[in-house]
């Protein structure tokens, strides 16, 4: 008798939705896009687009269905401005996306490309048009990084993943003003040995808020012969202490099967940095860049997340 595993993420039967191939000016490829829900309803992913230099930039594509029909920008939404932000010199890349109320103001916290490695840089905008930027607000080597949506006992959180040796982890820091931050806290470490999460792990798209604590879907890396395997795995976190882990999942619940997803620039990666949530609070979409060229969606529920969750803690 064969055990079956849950598939918690549905693929898109026309994944990938999106590629290099569908956009209007030349790039090499695209991938690992934020998303959110527009107050009109479209969804939009904010891409990170790879060009013939090796450098990245940032480009919204915008549908009614999230699904296909994209209409996406003439030209860079969101490009490195090395002359201002000497910290961006080699590109910027990764966006994750938060919708703050108090704000009334979207939170893109992406990865500025460092003459010392990446960086955690802040932009606020209320239209993907026009950009507030906050310059770099983590040191290198820094990224994997998202602001959670409303203050925590005062204070903004802001998730991140700084490299120290031996291993990488996940921590979050605090901030009253988005700019200076401390109170830096490890919220969840990377295993050691052959767990599929061992030595390198970081948050992927940013937490989704339910009742039972801030629900995480992380990426961890397995080394083995053939390189690097990019999975994704859960994590559930006190809502009014983040930093305290209540459920690690033990198994990782969505990994490169599909050949989109083992073979492109890096072979063997599925990895989201956006989702959007339906109006029924449960079905989920997940956005990821597949094998670092090109994006494709998967559908799940919150809710079957956490039953899983609970069961393989």
């Amino acid at each position: 008798m064969t055990q079956q595993n849950t598939e918690l993420f549905r693929r898109h039967t026309g994944n990938p939705i999106l590629t290099a191939a569908d956009w209007p000016y030349p790039v090499h490829s695209v991938f690992n896009p934020g998303a959110t829900l527009l107050a009109d309803g479209n969804t939009l992913l904010l891409c990170r687009v790879e060009n013939r230099t090796g450098h990245s930039h940032l480009c919204a594509a915008r549908s009614a269905n999230g699904v296909d029909g994209w209409a996406i920008d003439s030209q860079p939404t969101l490009s490195a401005d090395p002359e201002n932000y000497p910290e961006e010199m080699w590109g910027i890349e990764d966006p994750r996306i938060t919708y703050v109320p108090e704000l009334g103001q979207y939170a893109v916290v992406y990865t500025a490309y460092t003459r010392d490695g990446p960086g955690v840089a802040l932009a606020l905008t209320k239209d993907f048009h026009h950009f507030e930027r906050y310059g770099l607000i983590m040191q290198p080597e820094d990224k994997d990084a998202a602001l959670l949506p409303r203050r925590v006992g005062g204070h903004w959180a802001l998730i991140h993943r700084p490299v120290s040796a031996p291993g990488a982890h996940m921590w979050i820091s605090y901030s009253s003003n988005l700019r200076h931050w401390g109170s830096h806290k490890i919220m969840l470490e990377a295993r050691l040995g052959g767990w599929w999460d061992a030595n390198r792990i970081g948050l992927s798209p940013p937490p989704i808020e339910t009742p039972q604590g801030w629900l995480v879907v992380y990426h961890g890396v397995r080394q083995n012969a053939a390189g690097a395997i990019y999975r994704l795995g859960l994590a559930l976190f006190d809502l009014e202490t983040p930093e305290r882990c209540l459920m690690r999942s033990k198994e990782w619940i969505f990994g490169p099967e599909e050949p989109y997803e083992q073979r492109g620039d890096v072979d063997n990666v599925v990895f989201p940095c956006g989702y959007t949530l339906a109006s029924d609070g449960d079905t989920i979409r997940i956005y990821y860049g597949a094998a670092d060229t090109s994006i494709a969606l998967a559908t799940g529920s919150v809710r079957s997340m956490l039953e899983w969750l609970e069961q393989h803690r």
